[in-house]
């Protein structure tokens, strides 16, 4: 369907009512069928082998793609290619949660689907072939009603800006599903199998910066069955003091009667006789044996310059934000040897390519077999660690290999390393036709893994006490322990330092006798988990004694010492010695009473009494209070201002959670419309004596390079201007700072547009330049001050000599420093251009402060300001950082729309818009 709109009234009307459209244009290769429903009783007819088209299911709508690029995420397709568009772009590192989806997937081990949440900003759409997606507006909308998930969010207040809210939804209805497939007592009429503690740990992963997470939570827990609605906080369902009867009759009814079941027929179908996805034109490889995988490794397909990516759940991309494209993709999903877990007396043998998430369910599973005591506490313990790291949608990708080969090759921060690394792990490693079996230690400190190897297994192995089958040593027993120091402790955050302790000790008479123990230590500054291993022949065979420890804990401090350039070094290696501390001193004092200084002797009853000890220490680190959160919450109301005051459910806040409303990235691209990304300045203050693209770039859909000279005649060089001053749009043959922008690239595709401004060639020169100021004392020593507005001087209230002079303390001389702020909204700064009637330019921009970039946009083009129009439809997040830093995003499409002509839609990624807020302080 082609439309010509010359209104932009009409543009905007049009705008709207194509976002409920059910028929689309796809690009070549892409179609949408709704023609294998269940309702039509048709059988999709059998593929032949070497399947090449993509097939899945969007909300129950059937898609089927031919051609498409492999790097292609699942969140570009939706938002590019599909009318559904509650999945929003925020960190694009799957640290948010603004894009989660859920997944269903067929099992055939279990005969089953499987429902779960995941990242679709770093889900690959290859990657879900057979698989059916469920997005926040397929649950619900304004046309076919919403759900009570939405309902709910909305009446507890729980969506303010809602760009996150879609998101957090669809992980909530995500733990729903999976909780009504437990084996479950039936929840009361109205709630779910949920747990209050299941209910809030179901959104733990995303993030929401405006609305507080007291009312998102309440929301959350009004769904599970051991809920107090007491407990609840102020909604506009019902009033308080009201009857339980009267809340429950008021609340949104949730049913789990199977109106939202999200596994097409069609796709049960057609998992009889598909054939597992291979596209050779674009290579995207899924091999089903491990025969077959080792001859796409070692095929002439694979030649020494050609970069393969071997692919489970593409996770390590959030971490490492690799833009550069790879000639070969190999799916390791369905190779057996790679997704299977295996259990024996020797130990558990985890395939790398299971995720994360399944691996902690397997180690839940086998720690409440009646298997030892021992045994049990390592794999309760191993499983509580991996639940901190990331979150759920991220752990439902990630593989456990993946974690391991990139502390490997790449030396990532790993938690599953140095815990799997303590309990003496062993990895199974293909190249070629060659087979190794190497302990994980020997693994790491390897030379980094080339591209024909694969990581296939991982053994945890049955542990046991060296003196078990000894009567003599009998008694023995191991102690396990892991510790982990992080800004947010819950998960979701990268330690400082992790740590895992395993210890076989023997209580005798005089003492606890350290049979064996082994000490990991990782993410301190090195490039992968270590061993302390003087520490442990030091203790080894020693009676653990305060001496001991003392000595041990001086041992760790040599040992434990970041690389120099290491942020926090001091505080790390303070973690290592207070974890070891933490480890071995409940076990002092077992056989003699060392405070006292008198001997008691050994009790048998001793070791038992400190084990629990160290199990209630361990506890009150791992173990979840009852509620996430707690609090209290009295809303005193008053009739004088009625209806002020009133808890009113906010206008649009359905929408915002079904994903139906419609921010600027939102809007549809016009035909032909171009992207952009910015290069910034690395330098502080330097000379810019040129830009260069990349030769290769200049090949792949670059369409033009700005920068200040390309300004419009007439206009000026002006990024954003208020009350307090202007910016530069561009540095000219200064740059003044780093992070302020050079040029900007325009490029067919965004993909293009980032390669070539990460991949551009700058040259600077820093001769004859004064070293820049980067300290506020830098600056007073330099007497470089900004001109503050006369408007904004205080003004003086009281006599501060006399009020000094009279206070009973004084304080004469303090210092606070305060580093640069993020403002950390949601919806990254975005605009976009389109011609206007009259000869007029329309921008949406999601901007705080319309009047200001009106004029600035103006005054940068050298045209009237009444040419220039100004709509922002909503805002998702600002908090200020929405006045200044939206201008330039704005004004660089406009430029580019006089420069080519053309139209341009951008929207600042994320990684650059933290580069330029912290970095933007102009030297003067």
């Amino acid at each position: 369907m082609h439309l010509r709109i010359s209104s932009s009234i009409m543009f905007d009307i049009l705008l709207l009512s194509s976002l409920s459209v059910t028929e689309l244009q796809f690009p070549p290769g892409i179609s949408s069928s709704d023609s294998e429903k269940e309702q039509n009783g048709t059988t999709t007819p059998r593929p032949e082998a070497g399947n090449s088209s993509l097939v899945f299911a969007v909300n129950g709508e059937k898609f089927e793609v031919a051609t498409i690029d492999p790097s292609t995420t699942l969140l570009q397709f939706l938002r590019n290619h599909t009318r559904f568009k509650s999945v929003k772009l925020s960190c694009g590192e799957g640290g948010c949660g603004a894009c989660v989806v859920m997944l269903s997937k067929y099992n055939p081990v279990l005969d089953q689907v499987e429902d779960f949440s995941v990242s679709s900003c770093l889900t690959l759409l290859c990657s879900v072939n057979g698989c059916s997606i469920t997005t926040s507006d397929g649950l619900g909308n304004s046309k076919d009603g919403f759900h009570p998930i939405h309902q709910r969010f909305a009446g507890f207040h729980a969506s303010q800006c809602g760009y996150c809210t879609p998101g957090m939804c669809m992980s909530f209805f995500a733990a729903l599903t999976q909780a009504e497939k437990a084996n479950r007592p039936e929840p009361p009429p109205g709630f779910s199998k949920l747990t209050v503690v299941e209910a809030e740990k179901a959104i733990a992963g995303n993030l929401c910066r405006c609305t507080g997470y007291r009312p998102i939570a309440d929301a959350c827990k009004s769904f599970a069955a051991d809920v107090d609605l007491e407990d609840l906080g102020l909604n506009s369902f019902w009033r308080k003091g009201e009857p339980k009867e009267v809340k429950l009759r008021r609340l949104p009814l949730y049913s789990p009667d199977g109106r939202f079941s999200r596994f097409p027929e069609f796709l049960r179908l057609r998992l009889k006789s598909a054939k597992i996805l291979h596209l050779e034109s674009k290579s995207w490889y899924s091999p089903t044996t491990l025969e077959e995988l080792k001859s796409f490794l070692d095929s002439n397909m694979i030649e020494d310059d050609m970069r393969t990516r071997l692919v489970v759940g593409n996770t390590g991309m959030g971490y490492y934000k690799e833009l550069d494209n790879y000639d070969r993709y190999i799916d390791l999903k369905y190779v057996p040897e790679l997704s299977t877990i295996r259990k024996n007396h020797q130990g558990i043998e985890i395939g790398a390519a299971m995720t994360i998430s399944k691996v902690i369910s397997c180690l839940k599973e086998e720690g409440n077999v009646n298997y030892s005591s021992d045994r049990k506490q390592v794999l309760e313990k191993l499983a509580g660690h991996m639940e901190k790291i990331a979150s759920g949608f991220i752990r439902n990708s990630a593989s456990i290999g993946g974690n391991l080969v990139m502390a490997q090759r790449k030396s990532f921060p790993s938690d599953i390393a140095t815990i799997l690394l303590a309990v003496g792990s062993v990895v199974s490693i293909t190249t070629g036709h060659k087979l190794e079996s190497l302990t994980l230690e020997e693994f790491l400190a390897r030379p980094p893994m080339d591209s024909r190897s694969v990581l296939l297994s991982v053994h945890i192995p049955s542990l046991k006490p060296k003196g078990s089958g000894n009567s003599n040593e009998s008694s023995s027993k191991l102690i396990f322990e892991t510790y982990r120091a992080a800004p947010r402790p819950l998960g979701n955050a990268l330690p400082y330092l992790n740590a895992a302790f395993l210890a076989d000790v023997l209580p005798q008479v005089n003492g606890l006798i350290v049979n064996d123990i082994q000490l990991a230590f990782g993410v301190y500054g090195t490039k992968h988990a270590t061993r302390a291993r003087k520490v442990e022949e030091y203790l080894s065979g020693k009676i653990l004694t305060a001496s001991v420890l003392y000595e041990a804990v001086k041992l760790v401090k040599v040992a434990v010492i970041p690389e120099a350039g290491t942020s926090h070094a001091a505080y790390r290696t303070s973690l290592a010695v207070s974890f070891l501390f933490q480890f071995l001193f409940p076990f002092v004092n077992v056989g003699s009473a060392i405070f006292g200084g008198v001997s008691n002797g050994f009790t048998g009853n001793s070791l038992e009494d400190s084990s629990e000890n160290h199990k209630n220490n361990s506890l009150r680190q791992w173990a979840s209070p009852k509620l996430l959160s707690s609090a209290k919450q009295e809303v005193k109301s008053s009739k004088e201002y009625y209806p002020v005051g009133e808890p009113m459910t906010k206008s649009g806040a359905a929408l915002q959670a079904s994903g139906e409303a419609v921010y600027v990235d939102d809007i549809p691209s016009p035909p032909n419309c171009l992207y952009g990304a910015f290069i910034y300045s690395t330098k502080p203050l330097a000379k810019v004596k040129g830009v260069e693209l990349e030769s290769n770039n200049l090949q792949s859909g670059v369409a033009a390079l700005i920068s200040y000279k390309d300004i419009p005649e007439g206009g000026e060089n002006v990024g954003s201007m208020t009350t307090l001053g202007f910016e530069p749009l561009f540095a000219d043959e200064l740059t003044r700072c780093a992070g302020e922008p050079i040029a900007f690239v325009v490029a067919e595709t965004q993909k293009s547009a980032d390669l070539a401004a990460k991949s551009a060639l700058v040259e600077y020169d820093t001769e004859n330049l004064d070293p820049p100021i980067l300290t506020v004392e830098e600056a007073v020593e330099r007497s470089s001050f900004f001109e503050v507005p006369s408007f904004l001087y205080p003004t003086q209230v009281g006599d501060f000599s006399k009020g000094m002079a009279e206070a009973d303390h004084q304080i004469l001389s303090a210092e606070v420093k305060l580093g640069s702020q993020y403002y950390f909204y949601m919806e990254t700064q975005t605009a976009l251009a389109v011609p206007d009637e009259d000869n007029c330019i329309l921008v949406y921009s999601s901007t705080q402060s319309a009047e200001h970039m009106h004029h600035t946009i103006g005054k940068c083009l050298g045209i009237p300001d009444h040419n220039v129009r100004v709509v922002t439809r909503r805002v998702g997040g600002a908090f200020g950082g929405k006045l200044m830093r939206s201008m330039p995003v704005s004004i660089i499409n406009m430029q580019i729309k006089f420069f080519l002509n053309v139209f341009i839609a951008y929207a600042l990624s994320l990684s650059y818009f933290a580069a330029i807020q912290s970095g933007l302080v102009y030297v003067r």
